[in-house]
């Protein structure tokens, strides 16, 4: 073997720490994707939505190096990372757009909603949401609109970026809304409601109005006002310029619930049909497959009020685009089948053509469904397995009970969910009676064997933060940070991530995929 020179080895260490600089200086990227090394100089960055930080701010962003586990530089804890320039109050969720570096950040407080760079690590401009308090609210991956609906006040808008403005559209009992990444679809949802079969709006029901089946311009058939009992899903629909000058003072312009404004309308929100074999049940949300070509309604069923939980099914065609406009298109959709799921649906997110949909249904006392009128009248936790090719359900396996919010794959084949008011289920009740049986809101679920673990309870799971390649996640849970190991689901050490006001959501900003995101 070659004896070789000690100077080499001193000389390689030295070289590399003067070429770093160089390439900070000239402004090169060595940071993965293309994305420029952030002021922090951090590559593992963790954000939290962080409430009432202080006596004097309501809101705060700081943001933890998730390598170290720290809220500090490695080599100096004098200070603390946070994102510049914030003043959003009450911060609720963070829509994580990881490709993008930016986030966009919701707060109840002052219905803000709030672009932060990743890249530079500050605050952007504050859009203004007048859907209003505790909104559902999403922005389209292109970043043109935002949609937003809330379910107290049961108002929906569109935030039209471009042009500046926001638009109000008149959808009683409107609560939820659901957007595809490239904000082609946009979904709103109306409370407490169902739809039967063969409920179908004017587009569907009079080809003739569908602007994709009338490129001649043949005169519409006229539309009666929509029956807002009918109805439980409606799509958003952006004008083209022909179109707006047809539905002028026209707001059930082709079977619309609304168009805005009346004067010359730039939006419609249309009523979602429903075909033979397809019924909408309490629908809450939509998930989109990978693909684009199909849209999933989660149909929340019993946990909601209603009769049976399933998985609505509307295809996208070129059939149900409005051809011509821009942005959200969908005039002509239409549920074409459902997918019943036994144990109830309120969250849903795909891996390739498998869906995976969390829900509660009526427990039994071995923790899986009861039947009609078996039971005790507790909700217990289900998650079920679809196979959207087949539409075969593989399931239900009792997971966290609670309204299941927030939903993400994580390392080593695992899925991790998080629910709310967890303690009222059967899980709790179980464990009351002295079986031991573990409670918490939090969910780590191994998409490879099926297996289930459910976290100890340390309150509501409000946010979940994938730190894919480190094998952790991070979570809000009870208002405080806590990081777990996704080889075992063990608990590490979250003293030096913790904050001093009330965590209420995580993200992971260096995520290789926009997919790395529960608010979706």
């Amino acid at each position: 073997m070659k004896r070789r020179s000690p100077l080499v080895f001193r000389l390689v260490p030295v070289l590399f720490l003067a070429v770093v600089p160089l390439l900070v200086s000239c402004g090169k990227n060595y940071y993965f994707g293309g994305r420029n090394l952030p002021p922090s100089k951090v590559l593992n960055r963790v954000l939290i939505a962080e409430q009432n930080a202080s006596a004097l701010v309501q809101g705060a962003l700081p943001f933890v190096d998730a390598y170290y586990d720290i809220r500090h530089p490695y080599n100096s804890s004098a200070t603390n990372f946070s994102i510049s320039g914030y003043s959003g109050k009450l911060p609720l969720t963070i829509q994580n757009m990881a490709e993008e570096q930016t986030g966009y950040v919701f707060g109840t407080g002052d219905n803000s909603f709030t672009a932060i760079n990743y890249s530079r690590e500050a605050s952007g401009n504050a859009i203004a949401i007048s859907a209003g308090l505790a909104a559902s609210v999403f922005i389209d991956r292109p970043r043109k609109y935002v949609y937003a609906a809330n379910e107290q006040s049961h108002v929906l808008s569109v935030a039209d970026l471009a042009a500046n403005h926001t638009y109000i559209l008149n959808l009683p009992n409107v609560y939820r809304v659901s957007v595809n990444p490239g904000g082609t679809l946009a979904l709103a949802f109306v409370q407490n409601s169902s739809q039967a079969a063969g409920t179908s709006s004017c587009v569907v029901a009079n080809p003739s109005n569908n602007p994709a089946n009338n490129p001649s311009g043949v005169p519409p058939v006229a539309c009666p006002v929509p029956n807002e009992a009918d109805f439980a899903v409606y799509s958003i629909v952006h004008l083209d310029s022909a179109q707006q000058t047809a539905a002028a003072n026209n707001p059930n312009y082709l079977g619309a619930q609304d168009c805005e404004p009346q004067n010359l309308p730039q939006y419609c929100v249309f009523p979602v049909s429903t075909g033979a074999n397809a019924t909408f049940d309490r629908p809450i949300k939509a998930v989109f497959s990978p693909d684009g070509s199909s849209i999933y309604v989660l149909n929340c069923g019993p946990e909601c009020g209603g009769t049976t939980a399933s998985v609505s099914v509307i295809p996208v065609t070129g059939n149900a685009l409005n051809k011509n406009s821009i942005g959200a298109s969908g005039i002509a959709l239409e549920a074409q089948s459902n997918i019943a799921i036994h144990g109830g649906v309120t969250n849903g997110i795909f891996n390739g053509n498998t869906l995976y949909v969390a829900g509660q249904c009526f427990a039994n006392t071995d923790l899986t469904c009861a039947t009609s009128g078996s039971g005790d009248g507790l909700f217990v936790g289900q998650l079920s397995i679809v196979n959207t090719q087949s539409g075969a359900v593989a399931g239900p396996f009792a997971i966290s009970d609670g309204t299941h919010n927030k939903m993400v794959f994580a390392d080593d084949s695992t899925l991790w969910i998080g629910s709310k008011q967890c303690q009222f289920g059967e899980h709790y009740k179980q464990n009351q009676a002295g079986s031991g049986t573990a409670y918490g809101c939090l969910t780590m679920f191994n998409t490879s064997n099926n297996s289930v673990f459910i976290d100890a309870y340390k309150g509501d799971a409000t946010g979940i933060a994938a730190v894919t390649g480190l094998h952790k996640v991070y979570t809000a849970e009870g208002g405080q940070v806590h990081i777990y190991n996704t080889t075992d689901g063990s608990e590490r050490d979250n003293s030096n991530v913790t904050v001093s006001g009330t965590a209420i959501d995580v993200a992971y900003m260096d995520a290789t995929s926009d997919a790395n995101n529960t608010n979706y």
